[in-house]
């Protein structure tokens, strides 16, 4: 059963092109500290890498920065907006190819990738294992998979003011850490490394915080969400729920942050699936005996 409604995610992150780099100072943070994390690739050099939910391209930029011609960069993501302001961040000496796409059903061969980079877009898919099992499959042996998403933790304090006003939160769900865990060894992946940060944020009012999500897309996409307008009764009934928390003239917002390592497997290496573990391997390689 779907989760998120993948054409709410589109319109809502295509209608935030234009402000999301400037409202996203929480994103720009983690995928500073994400970009950090490709230390572990000591002196390689990937031939060919993926920016999966490139957003605007800032990251994919940057990794072409880092390697240069040495690197093949790909930013894809599902809103096309967001991929034309990727675009503009491309240099004829420095390319970055732009590709729309969906994380369930990657648009790319086999074994493409040599490091699959993907900053606070993976919380957006509705089946996490299912995306996990496209990056494996795309992402060629021992190359590393670095991502960041949100816990479900996020926006904890607002989620409470909405159950507070008798009102259900117009907030999608999102994966625990470790569900995260659960989801890479179940897909194969080896060595995974997983931590959890939280970081709290503060606004002036709830009009601020809401302001800033629609900014940067982060609206209700759930499948069943309720359609219509809200009404203004309905934002003071929170905003007077959420009132309670203000210290210091200012009201505090909880966004967890899970961020995840691995490497990925041989091919045919054993992946779980309903409890089992499968393996797959080319029929080429099946020994036949002839009497």
């Amino acid at each position: 059963m779907s989760v998120f409604d993948p054409r709410a995610v589109r319109r809502a992150f295509g209608r935030a092109a234009a402000t999301y780099t400037q409202a996203a100072a929480l994103q720009r943070e983690v995928e500073s500290r994400l970009l950090e994390q490709l230390g572990y690739l000591d002196d390689r050099v990937p031939a060919r890498v993926l920016d999966l939910g490139s957003g605007p391209g800032s990251a994919a930029a940057a990794l072409k920065a880092k390697w240069g011609r040495k690197s093949d960069v790909v930013a894809m993501d599902l809103a096309l907006p967001m991929l034309r302001e990727a675009r503009a961040k491309s240099r004829f000496w420095r390319p970055i190819h732009a590709v729309q796409g969906d994380a369930q059903a990657l648009p790319f061969a086999d074994a493409a990738f040599d490091l699959v980079f993907s900053s606070l877009c993976l919380q957006w898919v509705a089946d996490l294992p299912k995306a996990l099992g496209e990056l494996r499959r795309v992402m060629r042996e021992g190359g590393l998979l670095v991502f960041s998403t949100f816990g479900p933790d996020t926006l904890v304090e607002l989620r409470e003011a909405y159950a507070q006003a008798g009102i259900e939160p117009p907030l999608s769900p999102f994966a625990a850490i470790q569900q995260v865990g659960d989801a890479l060894v179940a897909q194969g992946f080896k060595n995974p490394v997983i931590e959890r940060d939280v970081y709290t944020l503060t606004y002036p009012d709830t009009t601020a915080l809401m302001r800033e999500l629609k900014a940067i897309g982060a609206t209700d996409a759930r499948d069943d969400r309720p359609r219509g307008l809200s009404g203004r009764g309905r934002h003071r009934a929170v905003a007077a729920a959420y009132e309670p928390l203000r210290r210091d003239g200012v009201l505090p917002s909880t966004w967890e942050v899970v961020t995840a390592m691995a490497w990925a497997p041989p091919p045919g290496a054993a992946r779980r699936e309903g409890g089992a573990d499968i393996a797959t391997f080319p029929v080429e390689k099946l020994t036949i005996r002839k009497r």
